[in-house]
Formats: C-alpha cells, sequence, structure tokens
C-alpha cells in the first residue's frame, strides 16, 4: 500500500483529502505544517508528499528540501507563479485549489507510477558501459551517457525535452526513445512547429470544426488526436505561436484538447517529446516563450552533444554514413582516403551530422575512383584552419573559440564577399537560423548599397 504525507494547516481539508485517498487505497498520515511533518516522521518513507504551499511558519516548498520523495504542492495563491516557483525548487507537480477529487487521484496515481518504474529502471554505478542505440552511433562518454538516459526515459510516460544543435539527430532521439516504450506498437507522429503556417499550426495539431474559419470545409483530426496511445514529437517547439503554446499546456495539465471552433474537449492519451535547437529560457524572458509550459515539458532533459565533440565518433558516423549513401544511390562501395579522413576528423562541422551527410552525398555523386579525397568533400580549408587554431582578436589574448565566437567570427570576416545565402551554406545552416543568430549575437546585415559620393 503507497504512502502518502498529506501537509495542509486547514483541519477541514485536511481530513477531506485524507479520506478521499484511503478510499483509493493509500495509506494516509497527515501534518498540520512543516514543522511538524519533519518532528513526527522520516519523509524519506512516503512514496509522495501532499503539501499545501502556504502553510503557519515554513511554506511548504521547505518540505522539498528535505525529503528525497516527489513533492505535489497545492496552491490556491496565485496559482499559475507560486506553481512555477515551486517546480523551479523541485516540486514534481502541482494541482491548483480547488480540484476535483478524480484530478488529484489521477495526479497522484501518475507520480507514484513514474517514480516506481525510474527506482526499477536505476542501475548502480558499477554497471558496463551502455551499448549503442540501434539505428544510432557513437562510443564517447557523452553518447554513452545519452544511450543510458534514453533506456531509462522510455520507460515512463514522462515529458522529453531534448536539446541540440541543428542537425545533431533530435528526431532520431525521439524516435529512439518511441521505439523503446510500450507505445512502440503504435505510429510515432512526428511535428516541424518551424515548418507550418503560423495562421495554421493550432488547426494542423488540435484539429478543426466544420466553418470554424474561412476554408474550413469540413471537420478534421489534428495531429495531437492522431497521436493517441502513442508519441507525439514536436521538433522546434521554441516556433510555437502563443496562442498554440496555451493549447499545448492545457493538453499537458488536462490530457485533453479542443478543436478549432469546438466548444467540446476530449481526453487523448499521448506521450510528449519535445525538441528545440534555441536557448528556451532566453525566449521566455524575451516573452516570446510561456513559462508555465517551459517547467511543464522541462522533465525529462537530453543533450546532444555537436559532432566537433564526439572525438573519433566523427570517423565512425561517416563511415556509415557512406555506406548507407553508397546504397541509397546503387553506387560501388567508396571508401575515404587518408586527406579524406583528416579532413573529416579535423573540420569543425557547424552543422553537425546533416552538414557531414551532404557532403558525403555530394562526395559520392562526384567520386570516379573507389576512394574519396579531401577535395570531393568540398571542406573549406579556410574555416577548417580557423577551427583548428583561431587568429587572436587584436587586443586580446588567445584563447580557444567557443561555437558562438567562431560564429560572430566567421560572419564579420566573409560577409563583406559572401551574401546571406553563401555565408549560411558556409556555416551549414538555415538562411533563418542566420538571421536568428545575427539578432541574437547583435550583428546587422551588410547594407548593399553603395554610398553617393
Amino acid at each position: 500500500m503507497n504512502q502518502v504525507l498529506v501537509v495542509e494547516d486547514e483541519a477541514v481539508i485536511r481530513s477531506a483529502l485524507k479520506r478521499l485517498l484511503e478510499r483509493h487505497k493509500y495509506q494516509v498520515s497527515e501534518a498540520g505544517s512543516v514543522k511538524e511533518s519533519l518532528e513526527k516522521y522520516d519523509l524519506d518513507k512516503f512514496d509522495v508528499v501532499i503539501s499545501d504551499l502556504r502553510l503557519p511558519g515554513a511554506p511548504g516548498t521547505d518540505i522539498i528540501k528535505a525529503t528525497k520523495a516527489p513533492v505535489l504542492i497545492m496552491t490556491s495563491y496565485s496559482s499559475i507563479r507560486s506553481a512555477i516557483d515551486s517546480m523551479k525548487m523541485g516540486a514534481v507537480d502541482y494541482i491548483a485549489k480547488p480540484f476535483e477529487h478524480n484530478e488529484i487521484i489521477e495526479t497522484l496515481s501518475k507520480i507514484i507510477r513514474e517514480r516506481a518504474t525510474l527506482d526499477k529502471k536505476e542501475k548502480p554505478d558499477s554497471e558496463e558501459p551502455q551499448q549503442p542505440i540501434h539505428g544510432m552511433i557513437g562510443s564517447c562518454p557523452q553518447m554513452m551517457e545519452l544511450f543510458r538516459r534514453i533506456r531509462k526515459v522510455a520507460q515512463t510516460n514522462s515529458t522529453v525535452l531534448i536539446n541540440g544543435e541543428s542537425g545533431t539527430g533530435k528526431e532520431l532521439v525521439a524516435r529512439a526513445i518511441h521505439n523503446l516504450s510500450d507505445r512502440k506498437d503504435q505510429e510515432m507522429i512526428s511535428v516541424n512547429c518551424a515548418a507550418i503556417p503560423e495562421n495554421l499550426i493550432e488547426s494542423e495539431l488540435f484539429g478543426h470544426e466544420k466553418d470554424a474559419f474561412t476554408g474550413a470545409t469540413a471537420t478534421r483530426t489534428g495531429l495531437v488526436e492522431a497521436a493517441n496511445r502513442s508519441t507525439l514529437f514536436l521538433d522546434e517547439i521554441g516556433e510555437l505561436p502563443l496562442e498554440a503554446q496555451a493549447r499545448l499546456l492545457r493538453l499537458l495539465q488536462e490530457n485533453e484538447i479542443r478543436k478549432v471552433g469546438s466548444v467540446q474537449s476530449k481526453k487523448v492519451d499521448v506521450r510528449l517529446v519535445v525538441a528545440t535547437h534555441r536557448d528556451l529560457k532566453q525566449l521566455v524572458a524575451d516573452g516570446y516563450f510561456r513559462e508555465d509550459l517551459y517547467y511543464r515539458i522541462n522533465v525529462m532533459a537530453l543533450l546532444i552533444p555537436p559532432l566537433r565533440e564526439r572525438g573519433n565518433d566523427i570517423l565512425e558516423v561517416a563511415d556509415a554514413i557512406l555506406q548507407k549513401t553508397c546504397l541509397r544511390l546503387k553506387t560501388s562501395m567508396l571508401n575515404f582516403n587518408d586527406s579524406a579522413s583528416h579532413a573529416i576528423a579535423k573540420y569543425a562541422w557547424p552543422g553537425n551530422v546533416r552538414e557531414l551527410e551532404n557532403a558525403i552525398e555530394r562526395a559520392v555523386v562526384l567520386a570516379e575512383k573507389n576512394n574519396i579525397g579531401e577535395e570531393l568533400l568540398a571542406i573549406d580549408l579556410e574555416s577548417t584552419k580557423i577551427a583548428e587554431s583561431p587568429a587572436p582578436i587584436p587586443n586580446e589574448p588567445a584563447e580557444e573559440l567557443s561555437l558562438e565566437d567562431y560564429f560572430q567570427r566567421f560572419v564579420l570576416e566573409h560577409q563583406d564577399v559572401m551574401n546571406e545565402t553563401q555565408l549560411a551554406k558556409k556555416l551549414g545552416i538555415s538562411r533563418k537560423c542566420l538571421w536568428e543568430r545575427r539578432q541574437r549575437f547583435g550583428i546587422p546585415r551588410k547594407s548593399n548599397k553603395k554610398q553617393i559620393a
């Protein structure tokens, strides 16, 4: 029988909640304050602690630091703001008063189920290194840790946030999570939020009723509903408009959706995996991303290392891509010569795996021998030299360039002789991404207008 501690200063609410939980086969203990709970109980023995936020003496969030048990916060005071603050401090979830009985029972059941799954999957530090996941390549420490985390989170229904630069393979990670989960028999639904026009994205995701807007000639099922009992992967979630973000928050909070133009909601069972190459915290600070949604999706975070930080993995990945490309293009099997392997290992690959795939495909198409030389890869030697040993900025000490420094220097040094398309191609990014980074780093585009003498 699961043990739950209820910390609530109002005796009527505390007693009612205790009776409710006991009817659902929970063993319930109670306290009226943080101090009382610490004095009477060993908090770590509980499966969940349910605590009111506002209590006499110390606030309910103080319990978070005092126990390893998951803490569910109840609040009726400025619910969104206070709930976000409590989740920042480590609360596993929050529930706003007044709440429906089935709402708190479902929330409690979900917390206990996910906690039990994680505990079951927890393995000792002496465990042998993780093996690569099918379809993914890598043996560097960062990838081994990523494989371990993928296997762990796949067994839960928790929302997963995948962070990584463009071209690192975020959808590949999402698909691995889906294929290792108990939802693998259903098709995963993938959505690129940046590829759908802003005025259509709510309809695409959540569906619409007939005549909901001009052009809505029939009722349409959205992609979220299509992912029922499966996994929904939202790539580039940072591009999602605020209105759609509000609907997505409701999906995460209530497990229900409402079509555009409808007055009725529908329950769905969707496991959400999202990805972004952008800094969501900065988007929150700038007012482009909801803070409450950020803390809802940032439950399980995975970071994909960029290709340049993966050491010898680069050559292993390149060999695998070469074999796959030769099979797809139906050519004879090719190899890299020594100069090509050296260039691949030394180049910074700002566009990551996607840039590497494009370079190899181009080389395979152009190859006339049974091996590929450096010249066929069309790797920019000047950029390679910059990545290997960057020249120091005048009046500043020489030091290793970060990716941001490398981007800024490359743009400033080449924008006089390259247009935006050429710059983006050399950096292995899209023109849109180039524009975004110009805005972030405060690098205006060079005017092409000649000054009149």
